[in-house]
């Protein structure tokens, strides 16, 4: 019997997931540190070691660009961003400013459904963390923080501060493996979940804002120690 061809939607489903596929372990490389801030991202390595086409890989480094990651330049090409302590402290100045503002505007106390969405994505988050799954736990993290957020009602506001999510990834994914790090987040997920059954908006918006300050220092102190070793 003659096999029968791929209809046009298969083919182009399959060209979206492999498309996807190159993006994901791209991004994994840059923001788990296995290309280091400041590597030259060579077309043909990544062809090779991600088994993809050219056209995949060019298009993932163009995605990586638009969200901050990826620096192209002429003459020079494709090289992992990599962030001077200014920019880093400016970068998570509008975050935090993005951070303070979206709080402020969640209606609390918070209704029971949003208290159970974020408490199911906590235990995923938990089972992620005990697995030592870096990007599941990268993954259930933002989730947490997405649903938190948009509950501001506010869709503008919540992917502005996406963006700058997106921004911060290379500074804060790293600490994803550092045990400190990730247990001081689950007692603050933890409580900001018990905030939100209060009233309290201004203890939400700080603990927000406190909550990013773990990697915010670790990335400026591995840019101080970088800068010491040469």
């Amino acid at each position: 019997m003659k096999a029968q061809a791929a209809s046009p939607e298969m083919s182009a489903l399959s060209r979206e997931e492999e498309q996807a596929d190159v993006i994901r372990r791209l991004e994994e490389d840059i923001i788990f540190g296995r290309f280091a801030p400041g590597s030259r991202l060579v077309e043909d390595t990544l062809m090779a070691r991600y088994g993809a086409s050219r056209h995949f890989v060019r298009q993932g480094l163009f995605q990586l660009e638009r969200q901050g990651i990826v620096l192209r330049e002429k003459n020079i090409g494709a090289t992992v961003r990599c962030y001077s302590s200014e920019e880093v402290r400016q970068i998570y100045e509008v975050r935090e400013m993005l951070t303070r503002q979206t709080a402020l505007m969640i209606a609390l106390p918070a209704p029971a459904s949003l208290i159970e969405q974020l408490t199911e994505l906590q235990r995923q988050y938990c089972v992620k963390a005990d697995a030592q799954d870096l990007r599941g736990i990268h993954e259930a993290n933002d989730a947490f923080h997405v649903a938190l957020f948009s509950a501001c009602g506010n869709p503008y506001l919540v992917r502005s501060l996406q963006d700058y999510m997106n921004l911060t990834l290379p500074m804060r994914a790293k600490n994803l493996a550092d045990a400190e790090g990730l247990a001081l987040s689950r007692r603050q997920h933890e409580f900001m979940i018990e905030l939100l059954r209060g009233r309290d908006n201004w203890a939400l918006a700080q603990l927000s804002v406190d909550h990013m300050q773990f990697s915010k220092s670790d990335y400026l102190e591995r840019i101080a120690g970088e800068k010491g070793a040469n």
